[in-house]
């Protein structure tokens, strides 16, 4: 969780002057190039570069060690990078301002608030700390219980709440001075299938009346929220794109599923235009990777008509991001073999010119 820090050392006139950043809307709000951690000899995060428009989700999704708590630090000010170019709301992390820090919300890994203050006083205690005076503060306070259902348990200490209440709790106090830019780090880990839809929902309202929204998770199935996701693996991202678009770099392009009523050899329709791939699982079922999926179904359903079979049945495949995530890793994978191997077979080159 950030909080402001106390009043700058710049006073006029008895009143605190705080250093203001003017942004300019065109600009990204996060913009980060060849952003690097390194811990000794093990590399975090690894020249990652990337923007984040203003009033987007960006979705990073990665499996645990990737690198996206990491990530998230860096763009909070709260770890420092080793190295490359690093911009939040038009300043350096490590260098906020209290009014940009105003901004920001953030909800971490762990949780990290009060155990002895119940669930009203802790998010009273935050709201104060942000500025936020009464009445809004109590009508704040409220509108944040009942958004993540703690509304019964309000008067229950910290310490006395489930794993997943405290969860929801820390979601609360990041979002209670409705901030501009929010990051949050698994936001719906602990939570049952109703209130993750619920915490989605809600950061989609965020969306779309202009706020911004870094969100790290395991949830694969999590990224049809947003509007862009970063996939990270081993501390690199290795796709950065809009959800479709994804599901078109784990697969290649459009999945055409058709279903025949004789079998038949599907391999020849490889040959026509804008078919990249065909992979026949069964007999009488195959998979048609095309360009475009509009295109290229009528021109598939004609050849088989051509050759005497009939389609059963026509779709679209739609694989599940789990399918597309593990797609996708195995992809990077096995780009990461390739290039060792490459540079391996080139060391050996190099020693055997070396012998001669």
């Amino acid at each position: 969780m950030l909080l402001p820090e106390r009043c700058p050392r710049h006073f006029r006139h008895g009143t605190c002057q705080t250093r203001r950043t003017v942004l300019d809307p065109a600009h990204p709000i996060v913009a980060m190039e060849g952003l690097t951690r390194r811990y000794d000899d093990t590399v975090a995060i690894d020249h990652v570069t990337l923007e984040v428009p203003r009033g987007t989700i960006l979705g990073i999704i990665g499996p645990s060690g990737s690198g996206k708590t990491t990530l998230i630090r860096m763009l909070t000010g709260t770890l420092e990078p080793s190295e490359g170019k690093l911009s939040v709301l038009g300043q350096h992390p490590r260098r906020f301002t209290r009014h940009t820090r105003e901004k920001l919300g953030y909800m971490p890994q762990h949780f990290v608030l009060y155990e002895e203050l119940t669930a009203t006083e802790n998010l009273s205690f935050v709201a104060a700390l942000f500025g936020l005076l009464w009445p809004k503060r109590g009508r704040r306070v409220k509108e944040m219980l009942r958004l993540v259902e703690l509304w019964e348990a309000r008067d229950r200490r910290a310490r006395q709440l489930s794993g997943g209440m405290q969860r929801r709790l820390e979601l609360a106090c990041a979002l209670v001075h409705d901030p501009l830019l929010l990051f949050v780090d698994e936001p719906t880990a602990g939570l049952d299938p109703i209130l993750r839809t619920k915490v989605w929902a809600e950061f989609r309202r965020l969306r779309d009346v202009g706020r911004t929204l870094v969100v790290t998770t395991q949830v694969v199935g999590e990224a049809e929220y947003c509007d862009r996701v970063a996939v990270l693996s081993k501390a690199r991202v290795i796709a950065l794109a809009p959800p479709e678009e994804l599901r078109r770099m784990a697969l290649g392009g459009d999945v055409i599923e058709i279903t025949t009523t004789q079998a038949f050899d599907a391999t020849g329709l490889e040959n026509l235009p804008g078919v990249r791939a065909v992979h026949q699982d069964t007999p009488l079922h195959f998979l048609v990777v095309a360009d475009d999926a509009a295109t290229a179904t009528p021109r598939v359903v004609q050849e088989i008509h051509a050759i005497g079979d009939e389609v059963v049945a026509s779709s679209e495949y739609r694989p599940s991001f789990d399918e597309v995530f593990t797609a996708l890793i195995s992809q990077a994978d096995g780009a990461d073999v390739d290039q060792a191997e490459e540079e391996d077979r080139g060391s050996r080159r190099r020693h055997v010119a070396r012998a001669a």
